[in-house]
């Protein structure tokens, strides 16, 4: 009889095995709890085509993983009392009192069902961080607050000025407070990180050089490396451990009541399911890990090849690092590949 965890996990390596080989990118690591209580574990490739192997001790850039770290930040400060969910942004950011921003709230922002745009390369007309903190303030929404999904890199960093002001401590601090410390996450942390320890991005244009060590979004560049939207570096062995204390419900970090709260599913009748700071289950190809969890299932990924997705009902969770944005951002087929590593073995 054939050991499925084998089957599988054999199927996994040579999957991502042949992602390199196609250039989609030089490096990936993975872990991906098994059926039977085991997990599949491992790293192939180099930081840089021309870098050292991996070796599993390796600093990736988390890009929009660093979200919902985030958001795990805001709904600690809400079960403390720090902030309210339903209240305005302009309680906690005066800067923004006299604006559009100002009525809309955390909950808003966090489900992305705020109205403001999102995928914005504002550092290309503002290039400090006031100027960029003041722009925020003249995006036109996209249409009312509560209508719909759009998917909005700007609404978080909006949040993480909001968790810092609510928290009384830069982000980097919250993070490691309610985050990094529960759960003994000794390699997270925002950037730069040493480049010898960093696997590669992209061949960035903006700056000039290959980015390693330091993140790989712009706008976050332009915030200073420290932002509610990006900015994380983490070794696998941290983000499955955040991984497995989420699929766990979270002990350490919430309480089970603030984990159901924001793992539910938030705005079931519009057009995408999102909770507070986690992507949804879509149904098929719509969810960027396609149909293989089912309907509860939450997670989020990451522009430079990241992904983390957690099935309660099954208390199983997927992590996948890689750094498809080396050498360009341009989509290769990495979609189609990150859709069928998750559909293995689920």
């Amino acid at each position: 009889m054939s050991d499925v965890r084998t089957d599988t996990g054999a199927a996994r390596r040579a999957l991502l095995a042949e992602g390199r080989e196609r250039g989609l990118y030089s490096g990936a690591a993975w872990a991906v709890s098994t059926p039977d209580g085991g997990v599949d574990r491992g790293w192939l490739g180099t930081r840089a085509w021309d870098g050292p192997a991996l070796d599993g001790t390796d600093l990736w850039d988390l890009a929009s993983v660093t979200k919902p770290v985030v958001g795990l930040v805001v709904m600690a400060l809400a079960e403390r009392g720090a902030l309210a969910l339903e209240a305005p942004l302009a309680t906690y950011l005066p800067r923004y009192r006299d604006t559009p921003l100002a009525p809309l709230t955390v909950a808003a922002l966090l489900t992305h069902t705020s109205g403001l745009p999102g995928q914005v390369p504002m550092y290309r007309t503002h290039p400090t961080r006031e100027a960029l903190l003041d722009g925020l303030a003249r995006l036109p929404l996209s249409g009312p607050p509560g209508e719909r999904v759009t998917y909005s890199s700007q609404g978080f960093m909006l949040l993480g000025l909001l968790a810092e002001a609510a928290g009384g401590a830069g982000l980097d601090a919250l993070v490691d407070r309610y985050v990094a410390t529960p759960l003994g996450l000794r390699g997270t942390g925002f950037g730069p990180v040493p480049p010898e320890r960093a696997v590669a991005t992209e061949e960035c244009p903006w700056r000039g050089r290959v980015v390693r060590g330091e993140v790989h979004d712009e706008n976050a560049v332009v915030l200073g490396g420290v932002a509610g939207h990006a900015g994380l570096f983490a070794p696998l062995a941290d983000v499955e451990r955040l991984a497995r204390s989420l699929a766990g419900g979270a002990p350490g970090l919430l309480r089970p009541g603030t984990y159901a709260r924001m793992t539910a599913p938030h705005t079931d009748g519009l057009n995408l399911r999102r909770a507070l700071a986690w992507q949804g289950q879509d149904p098929g190809d719509a969810s960027p890990v396609g149909g293989s969890f089912g309907p509860g299932a939450y997670g989020h990924t990451g522009f430079t090849g990241t992904s983390l997705w957690i099935d309660p009902a099954t208390g199983r969770y997927a992590v996948l690092l890689t750094n498809r944005v080396h050498p360009s951002r341009e989509e290769r087929g990495f979609g189609a590949l990150r859709r069928e590593f998750h559909r293995l073995g689920w």
